[in-house]
């Protein structure tokens, strides 16, 4: 994200989602969305490389057609931690919560070594290894997503235990306080010490919540209307959202109205559709491989994307070029992903 993981969300980063879980069916459905949401993402930084240099009507149209996917993502976090595969105890929403947070260490401390490296912006790896214990760092910004989402599955979890476990999940709670309560503390300590701690990131805005609990009932109910309607629908919010980032504001906010129509346009078109089952294995793996490329696919922007938005000079090739590169990005992400889950490293690098 200058925009961004899930049990079932960006990217899949828990292992134990609904289609992994013993005795449910696998939802292909939610793989596809999953998959689709994770090229999107690699989308709209793409897209940001062209905005950067120049292309702004090319690189604002394709952030547009991405923009649905970090919502998505919440939706498909929120429908697996209420209704497709809720936890059953402390143990395992900790176990889920640090299938996430392994990888998103590791990566930070690779983005920060290849900005050291390089002397990139975010080359101060102290100083920004320290700030990426508060907030996403210029380095990894795309992990900014993960500073909203981890706080998401720990607040459904909880609640969760809570009041369908008629749990006590003491150490789950503790966590939870201290992530609500750390901003108003981080401004104590600035107004007695003088010293400004950086900004706070792990927090979950109440659009997030939305998201999460609306897109759960949308994705757990029956078949609501024709798909077509819903299509309709998304090719509206798209144009919607298109106009007014061209005109008002880029980039949109995710609690925008333009951008939650699109988000569930979206939702409605893809939730319950067939998927052929001679696809079903390859987008299985691919949906497995989404957090992996979610957390990598940044290096690839960097090095295939920019590069190629940089040298493209004025006139009608810009669109072209972003479409090649995003989906040769998206290839390349997903391949790397692919190969490091055969040794198990996935639980290191997602």
């Amino acid at each position: 994200m200058s925009s961004p993981a899930s049990p079932a969300a960006v990217p899949s980063a828990a292992q134990d989602t609904p289609d992994r879980t013993p005795g449910r069916e696998r939802r292909h459905d939610i793989d596809l969305l999953r998959v689709l949401c994770t090229a999107a993402v690699v989308l709209v930084h793409a897209s940001a490389a062209f905005i950067d240099v120049g292309h702004r009507t090319t690189g604002i149209l394709g952030d547009t057609a991405g923009r649905f996917a970090v919502p998505v993502f919440f939706a498909m976090a929120g429908w697996a931690a209420l209704s497709g595969a809720p936890v059953d105890d402390e143990t395992r929403l900790l176990s889920r919560l640090g299938r996430i947070l392994r990888p998103m260490a590791v990566w930070t401390a690779l983005y920060l070594l290849g900005a050291y490296v390089t002397g990139a912006s975010g080359a101060g790896t102290g100083e920004e290894a320290a700030q990426a214990l508060f907030g996403s760092v210029e380095a990894a910004f795309h992990l900014w997503y993960l500073y909203a989402y981890v706080p998401l599955l720990l607040l459904l979890g909880v609640l969760v235990l809570v009041v369908r476990r008629r749990a006590l999940p003491r150490r789950s709670l503790a966590l939870l306080v201290a992530l609500a309560v750390a901003p108003a503390l981080a401004g104590d300590v600035r107004e007695i010490t003088g010293w400004a701690p950086p900004e706070w990131g792990w927090s979950v805005p109440l659009s997030t919540v939305v998201y999460a609990v609306a897109g759960a009932a949308l994705l757990a109910a029956p078949r609501l209307g024709p798909r077509a309607l819903w299509a309709a629908g998304a090719a509206v919010a798209f144009a919607a959202l298109a106009v007014y980032q061209l005109t008002v504001r880029h980039p949109a906010a995710y609690g925008g109205v333009a951008v939650a129509a699109l988000t569930f346009a979206v939702i409605g078109t893809v939730a319950g559709v067939r998927v052929p089952e001679r696809v079903r294995p390859l987008v299985a793996r691919l949906s497995d491989a989404s957090f992996g490329t979610y957390l990598v696919h940044l290096l690839w922007v960097r090095l295939l994307v920019a590069p190629v938005a940089g040298r493209l000079p004025d006139g009608p090739w810009a669109p072209a070029a972003l479409a090649v590169t995003a989906v040769a990005a998206a290839a390349l992400s997903f391949a790397v992903s692919l190969l490091w889950g055969r040794p198990g490293w996935r639980k290191w690098l997602g």
